[in-house]
């Protein structure tokens, strides 16, 4: 390949200037969409993968798989009680072992109406690292398994840790999805192309908005944290003004449910309520923007 010569392209999607695109809005005239993207996960023991909050150790790293493990059986817990109190909905990101290990978790959202979006088996493994019919198998078989024990298939799909090959996109479409997580490539939605045809739309999922960047890469304090989503929120209101924008907020039970992180989580979510109380914001899940934007000029 020459200097100058074209870099290989992701073949998704073109490039788009923000400022030379369509204008719409929200439901009830909103300019700002915001969810919460509420990472439910279970890990192997003895093996795997995982965010770690110390060194790892030889496994069985007691230490971080214990740590990972607070968040189904307390953190989840405590987050919940928070949703419900500030009547928050919630995109409930699920890894489907969770039915096996703890499937009253998984049922406390789902009673109370929050979408349920596919996140694989189990966090412990990569879904690049699979064969193009393994991946078709776990895409299904989450799909059907959510079904199954949940009464609805998921729209939705995160891969664990972000990983894609080069098919899942296409994959994903053909085992029934409508929409990915993956990318944060942008803060609208944007439709990807897929060899099927059939579209499949990509809605803004935060790397930066989420804790385990933030808090366990950076290493950043609960209270910067809330101070990060305050500022991207008040941000973002002036700048959906110009053109409608979507605000993921990506939390896991294990870092924010943690009771000094959640003490300022709280008054984070409850800056967003005041907004959302007023009319000024659409709080909502990352299926109910997919909905919308199927049915609007974009």
């Amino acid at each position: 390949m020459g200097p100058f010569d074209s870099v290989p392209d992701n073949g998704r999607f073109a490039y788009q200037s923000i400022k030379a695109r369509p204008d719409y809005s929200w439901p009830n005239g909103a300019r700002l969409a915001v969810y919460i993207g509420f990472n439910l996960e279970h890990f192997a023991f003895g093996e795997g993968l995982g965010a770690c909050i110390g060194p790892t150790s030889q496994q069985p790293d007691v230490l971080n798989y214990a740590w990972r493990e607070y968040g189904n059986r307390v953190g989840a817990w405590y987050c919940l009680e928070l949703f419900n109190q500030l009547g928050f909905p919630t995109g409930a990101i699920i890894n489907t072992a969770l039915y096996a290990h703890c499937p009253e978790l998984v049922a406390a959202f789902a009673q109370r109406g929050d979408e349920l979006i596919a996140h694989g088996h189990t966090n412990s493994m990569r879904q690049s690292a699979l064969s193009a019919d393994d991946e078709h198998e776990l895409l299904a078989g989450c799909r059907a398994r959510i079904a199954q024990c949940s009464g609805e298939a998921p729209a939705g799909w995160l891969s664990p840790w972000i990983s894609e090959s080069l098919v899942t996109p296409d994959l994903l479409t053909e085992t029934g999805y409508s929409y990915t997580l993956n990318w944060c490539h942008d803060d609208q939605p944007t439709v990807m192309r897929t060899r099927s045809g059939l579209p499949l739309w990509s809605i803004p999922y935060p790397q930066e908005i989420n804790d385990i960047p933030m808090i366990i890469a950076r290493q950043m304090e609960g209270q910067d944290f809330a101070n990060m989503v305050i500022d991207q929120f008040d941000e973002m209101r002036e700048q959906a003004a110009a053109h409608p924008l979507v605000m993921g907020i990506a939390l896991h039970p294990y870092i924010m449910g943690q009771p000094h992180r959640l003490r300022h989580l709280r008054r984070a979510l409850q800056h967003i309520a005041r907004a959302r109380d007023a009319g000024q914001i659409w709080l909502t899940t990352p299926g109910a923007i997919c909905q919308h934007v199927q049915g609007v000029a974009v």
